[in-house]
């Protein structure tokens, strides 16, 4: 295989398996092809994709972030908690007006990314370990906020974004678009977009060019956090309750779509793009496999296996740069 396409199987993999996915479910399922469908399909990703702007940060600069479920079931319920519920309710919250809710739920979620980013930074401990207690952190807010109770009250602004519309198109996939639209601009456009991509390629090299890398990596945390805020409150709205351990399926997915989108899970290869081909690659399994009325189970092992082929074309497109470079 020439050394060209070796270097760019990492991009053009996952833009081959979406087009073989859109053809194939396509021709198994005539109900598959239709505007409707492509609507339901993106949707369906919103959630997840908003995680995944942040995720793509991150995982950029060669880290890792397994607290964004929990940073958004915690601020989902933290926006439910100061807002004012039905009486059949029960739970002992602080209601507060619209407004002031959605900004204390902004800043929780601000304030766990800070953890994180501190823990990281400033205290040394890897990222991995650091928002795996961050995601039993999480889950204890929300325990803690309503212990074992669902609320279903939003915010009207929350409500109107996580399920209104704005014509034939839903407020969700109009705010997945802008996040994404903004994540690619700053790190295509701007210095700290460069920045991200230097701490993720070579962080030595980053730093004697004079980059603060710790800035770099605590920023990343930070805004990998309020990413999965916004998708917490999303989803609470769209779903149209607030409970525990409500989007734990969504660490899966939003790490999945960044990954099987062709990020380097090495850092400094990638971005927003291949995070948005991951993401329709998901949307497009999932929303066709139920079209062609598959097996549940079957589903998740499908799923499964595109990971792991992601993974390995990930490990080996590593190693064939690292051969390169050696050379």
């Amino acid at each position: 295989m020439p050394a060209f396409l070796r270097s760019q199987m990492r991009n053009i993999a996952p833009f081959v398996t979406l087009i073989a996915l859109l053809v194939f479910f396509g021709v198994a399922s005539p109900s598959f092809a239709t505007l409707d469908n492509a609507a339901n399909i993106l949707t369906q990703i919103s959630v997840a994709g908003v995680m995944a702007v942040g995720l793509t940060f991150v995982i950029l600069c060669a880290e890792i972030d397994l607290s964004v479920a929990a940073i958004a079931n915690a601020t989902g319920i933290v926006v439910a908690y100061f807002t004012q519920q039905e009486n059949y309710v029960n739970i002992a919250n602080v209601p507060l007006p619209g407004i002031v809710a959605i900004v204390l739920a902004l800043l929780a979620c601000a304030f766990l990314g800070l953890v994180n980013a501190v823990g990281l930074t400033v205290i040394g401990i890897p990222s991995f370990i650091m928002t795996l207690a961050m995601m039993q952190i999480g889950a204890g807010i929300c325990a803690l906020l309503v212990r074992g109770q669902i609320a279903y009250a939003v915010p009207d602004f929350v409500a109107k974004m996580g399920a209104g519309s704005i014509g034939p198109i839903p407020w969700i996939v109009v705010v997945l678009a802008v996040f994404l639209l903004a994540g690619h601009v700053v790190l295509t456009y701007t210095r700290f977009g460069r920045y991200v991509y230097m701490t993720g390629g070579n962080r030595e090299a980053a730093e004697y060019s004079g980059v603060n890398v710790k800035l770099v990596l605590g920023a990343v945390m930070v805004i990998s956090g309020v990413c999965s805020g916004v998708a917490g409150m999303l989803g609470v709205a769209h779903f149209g309750s607030a409970q525990q351990n409500e989007f734990d399926g969504y660490l899966l997915d939003a790490i999945a779509a960044v990954v099987v989108g062709g990020t380097s899970l090495f850092g400094g290869r990638g971005g927003i793009g291949n995070t948005i081909i991951g993401l329709l690659i998901l949307g497009v399994l999932n929303n066709g496999l139920d079209h062609v009325e598959i097996d549940s189970f079957l589903k998740i092992l499908i799923r499964g296996l595109i990971l792991l082929v992601a993974l390995i074309i990930n490990v080996y497109v590593q190693a064939v740069r690292e051969s390169e470079q050696s050379n």
